[in-house]
């Protein structure tokens, strides 16, 4: 793989098509439709925030991300069905460090209506061929509360590495405070790893 410059994460937020999903950079017209997605409170029991007290609220929320899309800071996205007609969810490219060719996806939820589908190993996948074989990353990272099962077993089924705890990480909703389990895909790791998540994606289609 050619190293690249810090150039190569212009293009950060390309829209990723599916089979099951399609990936958009956010933008404001999809507000309504993520509203509408994220009313179940379980969707962000282990989010750092809640933005749902309030369509106000979430109006903040979406206003940040695109205000840090456009200083640069992350490259956040809107998930919807492949057709682009339904809204499921979103996801990000964060903690960007093209000089170390490595970034983190995060900011991940879905709509209960999604869970279990092929919605979050698709767009794992394409976010993670996204980032390896054209920003040319050498490092894909993730990070979840450290409490949150779910999460967890579902980064290790798309063969993610355990890297470890960062106990006392961060302060989260209602002043908690959170220990941080971290994963990683590597460059090394990325042609097993999207072999194994392209035959997930194609087990939960079959079901």
């Amino acid at each position: 793989m050619v190293a690249p410059t810090v150039a190569s994460f212009a293009d950060l937020a390309p829209t990723l098509q599916g089979r099951s999903i399609r990936i958009e950079p956010l933008r404001a017209g999809h507000e309504a439709g993520l509203w509408a997605a994220a009313g179940d409170p379980r969707v962000w029991r282990w989010m750092p925030t809640d933005p749902t007290a309030s369509a106000e609220e979430f109006h903040g929320w979406m206003a940040d991300a695109l205000d840090r899309a456009a200083a640069g800071l992350d490259a956040p996205f809107c998930v919807l069905r492949p057709d682009g007609n339904e809204v499921l969810g979103s996801t990000r490219y964060l903690a960007l460090r093209p000089e170390h060719r490595g970034l983190e996806i995060g900011w991940t939820w879905l709509s209960p209506a999604a869970w279990g589908s092929p919605a979050n190993p698709e767009a794992k996948l394409l976010l993670m061929e996204h980032a390896f074989e054209r920003l040319g990353c050498m490092r894909v990272e993730f990070k979840t509360d450290a409490r949150n099962e779910r999460s967890r077993a579902a980064l290790e089924a798309i063969g993610a590495r355990f890297e470890g705890i960062h106990r006392r990480h961060m302060l989260v909703q209602a002043g908690d405070v959170r220990d941080s389990a971290w994963y990683s895909v590597i460059d090394e790791d990325w042609p097993a790893t999207k072999a194994a998540l392209a035959a997930r994606v194609a087990r939960k289609e079959a079901k």
